[in-house]
């Protein structure tokens, strides 16, 4: 369909100043065809194309309304919104005016304030003026006052006195407020001057307050409200601190005060003084003991007074139950140090031990039952350092030490003094030896440890250590002077008089002080003797041992020297003698108890049996002739059958006997055929391997038939076949001495000219 030329002149302006519904109508009619298009693509659907009609005729209507009150609504919103900008202009436009109006009238009183100005200065002096003219009857009244608090205060009605000093002082404050505040600082000398009697009633009643407070145990069981008033003041003064401190402007002179602090610190003094700064006791004796029973009895008995009256009469953030404990606890250990420093002994340190390690923290004085559970003395700490407690224990130590050691000494010297009567030694009820020095030993150093354990473990650990220390040098002492003892018996057999029977019973005494031992360790579980001092007890023995088997030597001796020779083989009582000794010194060994017993019957066997070879190796005699050979034999045969008879008898077997080396010996003298002494000789130094040649030569000498190419062989055959000692063996042959050969003298014998 086309557009007349008049209509293209009428859409152009719309389409240029409209695009947008340009575009919305093509959209709109591209929209219209398709759906047209979907719906009439058939012939037969054209039969309902008056109804679509309608509908959409209908449709457009509706569209059409709703547009129009659209439109009409924001057309009158509009015509609303422009009303209303017009009223708003001329609202505007109004208050402009209205400014200009003010802005002239402002400018018009300008003028006029600078008189204000100087009403308001003056307005301000007359305030100041009218506040000086307030406080004349005051300032005039200071002295006046001033009298009448120092009569309050010598009369000691201190709360009445404390008002007006508060009084005063806030008047003298204010003024010096005022004159900090305008810059005036010089006046504030002029100030102070006047009420410089401020200061003399401040120390007055601080005086009878610190007065006061220094008799607070006793004010409060007597009569506290003196002790209350003195408290109630306190607090006043702390509370102005406070307050004064909080603005930080201005601080008057003498302020803060600090009396809650100085009324701990004279509380703190009070009690130091009246007990940790008194005059010197005695440090030693019953006089220290009677010191720290009265600090004992005066610590709880003031306790209490804290704990049950003093609390009720000071504010509970005082704390001062903890305070006066702190106090006590922290005196009392610099006390007890200033006591340690003295020379003190060993009762005194112990007392002091036990007194601040068991009796402080016990129910008798810190754990009273009155002072729980207010009371915690694990939260006070130590009384005194662990270092001066370790240092304490030491100088105990080194006391008991060297009481020990007096002690053994003295003892010592009574028992040697002893061997020297003209009784024999006691002997207990099953006949043994014995003396009162192990009893004695032991019990000292049982008792001593014994009383540590009173005070700690560690003590005890240490005069355990000590004792043992102790013990172990008595007996090097002891060794020493038996020692000394039997040198002094060799000059003279006779002194001591019961020699013997006095080594028996230091035997005996050994013994008991080595089972003893054990029972002095503090851990019951724990009962073995150190090394050293087991060393200790053993050289004991062997000296004593040794020094009976030298006098068992002494007696033989005689008797030794006579062997071998003719004599002897002829059948003489030689061995007969031997026994007889050796029985009358059994019967002594008899006293001994069965330990060393049977080390003193077995050195006395082995004795026998190396002094038997010996004799036999001094090259005293060498067979002649086979006869006298088998004579030497059975001679051999009959004492070492009689010597070992006698020691089974005694309870020594022959498995531990020395004397078969007798017997093997005799083997190598009655050997017939000398080409088989090699063969003996290998045997002999099997079973006896600490054997020599030198032994082995002059056993050779001694049967007088042996050749030198013989003897070669034997030495030969003893070269090439070395023999280790085995572990355990007794050594029997190493102890004896063969006398050197005598060497041939090529020179004639001829008289000396």
């Amino acid at each position: 369909m086309g557009m007349s030329a008049k209509d293209e002149r009428c859409a152009s302006p719309t389409d240029e100043e409209w695009p947008e519904v340009e575009k919305a109508e093509k959209l709109a009619r591209g929209a219209a065809l398709k759906w047209a298009s979907g719906v009439f693509y058939r012939p037969e659907k054209l039969e309902g194309l008056g109804h679509y009609r309608n509908r959409e005729t209908q449709r457009n209507g509706s569209i059409q309304s709703r547009l129009k009150s659209t439109v009409q609504s924001y057309l009158e919103g509009v015509s609303t919104g422009l009303e209303q900008l017009r009223s708003a202009v001329q609202e505007v436009q109004s208050v402009c005016q209205d400014m200009g109006a003010a802005r002239w009238a402002l400018l018009d009183c300008a003028d006029r304030f600078q008189d204000l100005q100087q009403m308001r200065a003056l307005m301000a002096e007359h305030v100041q003026l009218a506040s000086v003219v307030q406080v004349l009857p005051q300032l005039f009244s200071v002295h006046e006052v001033f009298s009448h608090t120092l009569q309050l205060l010598r009369e000691q009605h201190l709360l009445e006195a404390h008002a007006e000093l508060m009084m005063m002082e806030h008047l003298r404050d204010d003024i010096l407020s005022q004159l900090h505040l305008r810059g005036l600082s010089s006046a504030q000398a002029t100030v102070l001057s006047y009420f410089s009697c401020l200061q003399e009633l401040n120390e007055s009643l601080a005086k009878q307050l610190w007065g006061i407070v220094s008799s607070s145990l006793q004010l409060v069981r007597e009569d506290p409200v003196l002790f209350v008033t003195a408290i109630r003041i306190i607090e006043r003064e702390e509370k102005i601190d406070d307050t004064l401190l909080l603005d930080a402007t201005f601080l008057p002179p003498g302020r803060p005060k600090g009396w809650r602090q100085k009324f701990y610190h004279v509380l703190q003094e009070t009690i130091t003084a009246a007990h940790f700064n008194a005059i010197r006791m005695d440090a030693e004796g019953p006089g220290l003991a009677r010191h720290l029973a009265a600090l004992q009895r005066d610590i709880v008995s003031e306790l209490r007074v804290v704990k049950d009256l003093m609390v009720q009469c000071v504010p509970a953030h005082y704390n001062i139950l903890s305070v006066c404990t702190a106090t006590y606890h922290r005196a009392l250990g610099s006390h007890l140090q200033d006591i340690l420093r003295e020379d003190l002994d060993k009762q005194a340190l112990f007392l002091l031990l036990e007194w601040v390690l068991r009796m402080y923290p016990s129910p008798e004085v810190m754990g009273h039952p009155d002072l729980l559970p207010e009371v915690d003395v694990s939260s006070l700490g130590p009384l005194i350092s662990p270092e001066l407690v370790d240092q304490t224990e030491r100088k105990y130590v080194e006391k008991v030490k060297a009481s020990v050691l007096e002690w053994m000494q003295r003892t010592l010297e009574v028992e040697f003094k002893e061997w020297f009567r003209e009784e024999e030694p006691e002997m207990d009820h099953q006949g043994f030896f014995q003396s009162a020095l192990p009893v004695i030993v032991v019990q000292m150093l049982s008792e001593n440890i014994q009383v540590a354990s009173l005070i700690t473990d560690s003590l005890q650990q240490k005069v355990y250590n000590m004792a043992l220390e102790e013990l172990e040098a008595f007996l090097g002492r002891l060794r020493k002077v038996l020692v000394q003892c039997g040198k002094e018996h060799q000059k003279d057999r006779t002194v001591p008089k019961h020699y013997v029977p006095y080594l028996l019973a230091m035997l005996n005494n050994n013994l008991a002080l080595s089972s003893s031992i054990p029972s002095l360790h503090p851990n019951a579980s724990c009962r073995e003797v150190p090394a050293s001092l087991r060393a200790a007890l053993d050289k004991i023995q062997k000296k004593a041992c040794q020094l009976l088997l030298e006098e068992l030597l002494l007696d033989l001796q005689p008797l030794y020297v006579q062997l071998p020779s003719r004599k002897w083989l002829s059948g003489s009582q030689l061995v007969n003698s031997m026994c007889e000794v050796i029985d009358k010194y059994t019967k002594e060994f008899s006293h001994v108890r069965k330990p060393a017993f049977t080390v003193l019957l077995m050195e006395s066997e082995l004795l026998v049996a190396s002094q038997y070879l010996r004799a036999l190796m001094q090259k005293k005699m060498v067979c002649k002739s086979k006869e006298e050979r088998g004579q030497f034999c059975d001679r051999l045969l009959q004492d070492a059958t009689q010597l070992r008879e006698l020691f089974c008898s005694l309870g020594l077997d022959r498995s531990q006997q020395s004397l078969e080396a007798v017997f093997a010996l005799r083997e190598l003298i009655c050997l017939k055929d000398p080409a088989l002494l090699s063969l003996e000789v290998l045997g002999f130094i099997t079973k006896y391997p600490d054997v020599s040649d030198e032994h082995i030569s002059t056993l050779l000498d001694l049967r007088g038939d042996i050749s030198k190419d013989v003897r070669h062989v034997v030495l030969e055959m003893m070269a090439q076949n070395p023999q280790p000692l085995p572990e355990g063996y007794r050594p029997i042959f190493s102890t004896i001495l063969v006398p050197a050969p005598e060497l041939p003298f090529c020179l004639r014998k001829a008289k000396c000219a």
